[in-house]
């Protein structure tokens, strides 16, 4: 089977966590979406096709993998999937090449031949596979459908469970996991000790607590669990990773080479993230290269228990949820004591130095907070200088490739981060309007 993994025109409703990566490689449970659905399928080969300016650092991160190459559509039917399908584990085993899968009216599958993959360019994609459907028969596949971030999120917990149970149906695991008595009487493991996973280079220090009562627990490759840590399943530990003195949660999932302590829950840490010191982390999605300094506190709950509206993009939307924490992007960095709002999002490469006061709900790309104030530089040059250092440290290189990429994403937000800064400067000085919606955030969502 050869799979081409696509992204659509809502892609960009995954801001600010999609801007510097498709979809598919957005993670829920132990995975990527991408990851997730070639090793539940017999897939030979695969390509990529994504927003234009994703085309040069995906190549990079995968060499051997076509990246909007539409000849590479030529040399055999291939099964296209939509990158924001979350697909059930067998939801793959049962395509057809007649159908197309349909949700929420979504085409989040369809095959294609040599001859019709001919027709299909990044010009007319969209509305090619809205043709080709129509001369297929409709099924409704098992699965969901990723529209926000925060959806990411929600679904973890389950998602983390199906990965587990998925392994136990006789797939190959991701890792070779040794029983949990071998760390000895002083690792605790409450539930069944079936539902804890540990790589065996793993390293577990005395009095750890593993609560598997709820949920299957994981522990990968090379990471490192210090003493005093509790975590609570479902829940899955990355490569590398390395856990201080944390509390870690139901539903999270910390990706690799990520430092992590404090109190987190129902979370994503993308990877190469830093939690390294005291602070809350709640019903959050935080991309690489973010580091969050000590007593960086999320709110996810409103005081009134009403449901979370959060800023996509400029825009406020409903999430229909009560717990709601940040969504933050690639190379945004906090300072000592930040407090983000229920429902923020922060976009990439951004600096926040707090004032003791809850920071903004929307905190566009490639912007500062300074003590209250929302502020751009001249151009990205500063943030590129600390993503290079950042990465370093890490011993790891910041490629010319991002560089450019970061570059586009700089002049790609103009336009938003310009309409925030002007808003935050007019009502700073008491000319702007309270609107009804800001009324209701002040009776609830700016209160922690």
């Amino acid at each position: 089977m050869r799979i081409g993994f696509y992204e659509d025109r809502d892609a960009d409703n995954l801001s600010p966590l999609a801007l510097a990566r498709p979809v598919f490689e957005l993670i829920c449970g132990r995975s990527t979406l991408r990851e997730r659905v070639l090793r539940q399928s017999d897939a030979t080969e695969w390509g990529a096709f994504v927003r234009d300016h994703l085309v040069e650092t995906h190549r990079e991160t995968h060499p051997d993998v076509p990246v909007n190459e539409f000849d590479w559509l030529s040399r055999g039917p291939t099964l296209l999937v939509n990158g924001r399908w979350l697909p059930t584990a067998d939801a793959l085993g049962n395509i057809l090449d007649d159908e197309v899968g349909l949700l929420e009216g979504t085409v989040v599958y369809l095959t294609v031949d040599p001859l019709e993959a001919a027709s299909l360019t990044a010009d007319n994609w969209q509305a090619v596979l809205a043709y080709l459907s129509r001369s297929r028969r409709t099924v409704r596949p098992d699965g969901r459908l990723i529209r926000h971030p925060w959806n990411l999120v929600d679904w973890n917990a389950d998602q983390l469970r199906i990965d587990h149970r998925w392994q136990d149906g006789g797939a190959p695991p991701a890792a070779i996991y040794v029983p949990i008595d071998r760390f000895g009487p002083h690792v605790v493991v409450t539930g069944s000790p079936d539902e804890v996973r540990v790589d065996p280079t793993a390293v577990l220090d005395p009095f750890v607590v593993l609560d598997a009562t709820r949920g299957p627990i994981s522990i990968d490759a090379g990471a490192t669990v210090h003493s005093f840590t509790r975590i609570e399943g479902p829940c899955h530990i990355g490569s590398g990773s390395r856990l201080f003195r944390a509390h870690v949660k139901a539903g999270t999932t910390i990706g690799p080479e990520c430092r992590v302590g404090g109190e987190i829950e129902s979370s994503i840490l993308h990877g190469y993230v830093n939690k390294y010191h005291t602070g809350f982390l709640g019903h959050s999605y935080v991309c690489p290269w973010v580091n969050l300094g000590a007593l960086t506190t999320s709110s996810d709950l409103k005081n009134d228990y009403s449901d979370v509206r959060i800023p996509l993009v400029g825009e406020m939307i409903d999430t229909g949820l009560t717990k709601v924490g940040c969504f933050i992007g690639d190379h945004s960095k906090t300072a000592l004591g930040s407090l983000f709002n229920t429902g923020t999002s922060v976009g990439v490469m951004s600096m926040i130095l707090p004032d003791g006061e809850l920071l903004p709900k929307h905190i566009p790309s490639f912007t500062q907070v300074r003590y209250g104030r929302l502020t751009a530089a001249a151009d990205a040059d500063r943030f590129i200088e600390t993503a290079i250092a950042t990465m370093s440290r890490r011993d790891c290189e910041f490629t010319a490739a991002e560089e450019r990429l970061f570059r586009f994403l700089y002049d790609a937000t103009q336009s938003e981060r310009d309409a925030a800064i002007a808003w935050h400067r007019q009502r700073r000085q008491g000319r702007q309007t309270i609107s009804p919606a800001d009324t209701e955030l002040s009776a609830g969502e700016r209160l922690l």
